[in-house]
């Protein structure tokens, strides 16, 4: 199990080596408060290069019609239009039905819209995936409402685009996808892109406030594993209906949530660190895809 200074210098290690645009706790740290980097990236995505962003928030929750809440990566508004981007690794988070609720809800946080809708603000929801979700090798896909009769778009201002993370061509989109996925901001394409990266990789203060998000993420991973662990030991315990099985059940519990725990630390997969502390489901997912069979 590693100790509090090895986790200190693996998080250093991967703040510096490793982690990426694309990755979802960089992500935010590199647009937090920084309306010009969602500039880029929308102006680049929506053929804009005129686009200028008025507002923008990062880890945005919002509510729903029945005032269920959602967490976005980023929103966003420009010339009266709002902006969700969501930048996901997972496929499994990457839904079409994700994008439609993700609509629904830019939606229904409106107000002022008219008796029958028609001041509804125009509304994109982006996706910049990891994978190309539609495995046709083009650099984005627009859906859009139309007549299925005719193919005609209906124009009902509301956007859905995925972009396609593995795209690399000569293209503006090429080049921006090549740098949310560089880890040296000396290699990216876009300055004002590497600027921020750098800020975060290459500076005493950026590196020690990136480590700093990543240590708070880690502590609740651990607090949570250690429950978990418990927890299951507990369970194992009883169904063996003896003292000692139920230490070794805590054991080798414990043992499993620490292997794995281990092998996303040193893959920088802390989105799914995150998720498995809250989804037990997908850390048994977690565990028969990364750790080895008896």
């Amino acid at each position: 199990m590693y100790t509090n200074e090895d986790l200190r210098a693996q998080i250093i290690y991967i703040v510096k080596h490793k982690l990426r645009i694309i990755d979802d706790a960089f992500m935010k740290k590199v647009f937090e408060g920084h309306d010009e980097c969602i500039e880029l990236v929308l102006q680049i995505i929506l053929d804009k290069p005129d686009l200028k962003v008025i507002s923008s928030s990062v880890e945005y929750t919002i509510s729903g019609f029945q005032g269920q809440e959602i967490r976005l990566d980023i929103i966003a508004s420009f010339d009266g239009k709002i902006v969700n981007i969501e930048v996901q690794r997972s496929e499994q988070g990457a839904g079409i039905k994700r994008a439609r609720r993700n609509s629904s809800y830019l939606d229904a946080n409106q107000s002022d819209i008219g008796r029958y809708g028609e001041q509804l603000a125009e509304t994109y929801v982006i996706f910049i995936t990891e994978k190309d979700k539609f495995r046709l090798q083009l650099p984005l896909y627009h859906i859009e409402r139309c007549l299925m009769e005719t193919g005609q778009a209906v124009n009902d201002g509301a956007h859905i685009i995925y972009v396609n993370g593995e795209y690399r061509g000569d293209d503006a989109v090429g080049r921006l996808m090549h740098d949310f996925f560089c880890t040296r901001a000396a290699d990216m394409n876009y300055r004002v892109l590497a600027n921020r990266v750098s800020d975060f990789k290459e500076s005493d203060k950026g590196v020690s406030d990136m480590c700093e998000s990543l240590d708070d993420l880690m502590q609740l991973v651990q607090e949570r594993f250690k429950n978990q662990g418990i927890n299951q030991g507990r369970a194992e315990g009883r169904a063996e209906g003896r003292a000692e099985g139920k230490a070794e059940g805590k054991a080798e519990g414990q043992s499993e949530i620490n292997a794995l725990n281990r092998i996303l630390i040193k893959a920088g997969r802390f989105d799914d660190l995150a998720r498995a502390t809250e989804d037990a489901a997908y850390q048994q997912q977690l565990m028969a895809e990364l750790l080895p069979t008896a």
